[in-house]
């Protein structure tokens, strides 16, 4: 596995071929690829080791986790682009149906919504992980956010600011401290990291965020984006006063002309909150 994450590494570092975050991403998921084949039990590859099989058993345990076609398409453009650059693109498919994949599919009223799971939680033995799931739950985070937060510059009292240096296209936000439990998670968040961030002095982030993939994936935590989907839910039904069409709500069309003025300032609002600040993206989320 070491050897295949250094090669790999390697790779990205002598192919360096656009933005800052896709290089970073491409190579997050480069190295999540190696972990996961070596856990599968092919233990001495490298990087121009790349066969069929290997396409297949991924894909096999990607659909056992039950990921979103959107992770697997991303998944597999990694995979192209790491046979591209060892000269071996001819072995994928260049289309994904040809692999069973279907068409991403953006908006489905549909609930992509995932509660964490206490038990699971539990299992989790690194305590900044264990916060940063609970901070994505609670307040609707993207994983990076919730392990760069410094929660004691993140807190105003009743919002949560969030750097831009944190946040998914550089784009600073405030979120609601609206509910009791957001208030006692974060003040727990403050003594764990005290001055800091959920990242410990000792690491960098891209070594806390593959101690974070390594003890999700250990504790059955898939899918964490999920807690997006469902803090995205749960705020629409605070500021709407009735659930979205995601969880079971009526749909648009369902809407009085008054329910359409106040689901249209729910969706503003919470497309604010998540950094979209897109009003159709929320539809992802709520359904429509």
């Amino acid at each position: 596995m070491r050897d295949l994450n250094y090669e790999l590494k390697q790779l990205c570092e002598r192919n360096r071929d656009g933005a800052y975050t896709t290089q970073a991403d491409r190579q997050d998921l480069l190295s999540l690829i190696a972990d996961q084949l070596h856990q599968l039990g092919y233990l001495h590859m490298h990087a121009d080791s790349l066969k069929p099989k290997h396409i297949d058993a991924l894909l096999e345990r990607w659909r056992a986790e039950g990921l979103a076609t959107g992770t697997i398409k991303n998944r597999m453009s990694a995979l192209r682009w790491w046979a591209e650059k060892t000269d071996k693109r001819n072995l994928l498919a260049r289309k994904n149906n040809t692999y069973g994949i279907a068409n991403r599919v953006h908006v489905t009223n549909v609930s992509k919504a995932t509660i964490l799971d206490a038990d699971k939680l539990q299992k989790i033995s690194d305590r900044y992980t264990a916060m940063s799931l609970r901070l994505e739950a609670a307040f609707g985070l993207r994983r990076e956010e919730s392990i760069k937060i410094v929660p004691a510059w993140a807190d105003l009292g009743d919002k949560l600011r969030l750097k831009d240096s944190w946040t998914k296209g550089g784009k600073y936000r405030e979120v609601p401290i609206s509910t009791t439990a957001q208030r006692t998670l974060l003040n727990e968040a403050k003594q764990l990291a005290g001055n800091g961030s959920l990242i410990p002095a000792t690491m960098r982030y891209r070594d806390q965020l593959q101690r974070f993939k390594a003890q999700c994936a250990k504790a059955g935590i898939h899918g964490v984006h999920g807690l997006r989907h469902q803090y995205a839910q749960t705020r629409y039904e605070k500021l709407a006063g009735w659930k979205c069409p995601a969880a079971g709500g009526p749909t648009s069309k369902q809407l009085t002309a008054e329910q359409k003025v106040i689901d249209r300032q729910a969706r503003q609002t919470i497309s604010l909150e998540m950094g979209h600040h897109r009003i159709q993206v929320t539809a992802i989320y709520l359904g429509r």
